[in-house]
């Protein structure tokens, strides 16, 4: 994600981490990480992605003090997961299918963390399944989810599509809240 996409969450996801209590995150999946190390979080962090080459090269990075975290290879649907009380699941759900999604939500509660704070957009009206890897905006409150209202909603302020992505957000859910669909 570029600097100006993540500016929003660079400067409230901090508050947001502190209100919430939260001493721990858990980056799911982290990509490269790059947004998240130039926010001052104030909480241990720990990033899993999927990719070997990139986690090889996040724990490089962050083996020469280059980034903090730590850095794990795990598939979030299946791999046991490191425990930490928030997982921060940012543009991943939106491109799973609803059954890898129920996977991935299993498994983070496996995990023991205590929230879940991911993509959603709000104002979406109707979610539609989707093959693995394809893209489509999804609200947690509606079918087959019915997450209920998020603890607490940061709106990122996206620019993407013309304005069109405007009410993308990382909502919060208690993960003992939420089931699969």
């Amino acid at each position: 994600s570029e600097a100006d996409a993540t500016a929003v969450l660079r400067r409230d996801l901090p508050g947001l981490l502190r209100k919430l209590g939260v001493a721990s995150l858990l980056d799911a999946p982290c990509g490269d990480a790059a947004w998240i190390n130039s926010a001052d979080l104030g909480v241990a962090f720990t990033g899993v992605d999927i990719v070997p080459e990139l986690v090889a090269t996040l724990r490089e990075c962050a083996g020469r003090n280059e980034i903090r975290g730590d850095y794990h290879l795990a598939d979030i649907t299946q791999d046991a997961l490191p425990r930490r009380e928030a997982i921060l699941c940012r543009d991943c759900l939106v491109h799973l299918s609803f059954a890898n999604i129920d996977r991935a939500i299993a498994n983070f509660r496996r995990s023991g963390a205590t929230w879940l704070i991911t993509t959603t957009f709000p104002e979406w009206r109707a979610n539609f399944d989707c093959e693995d890897g394809d893209w489509r905006a999804l609200n947690f409150e509606h079918a087959p989810f019915h997450w209920g209202r998020p603890t607490e909603l940061l709106n990122e302020d996206c620019a993407e599509a013309g304005g069109g992505w405007r009410d993308k957000s990382l909502g919060v859910w208690h993960l003992s809240g939420i089931g699969c669909t």
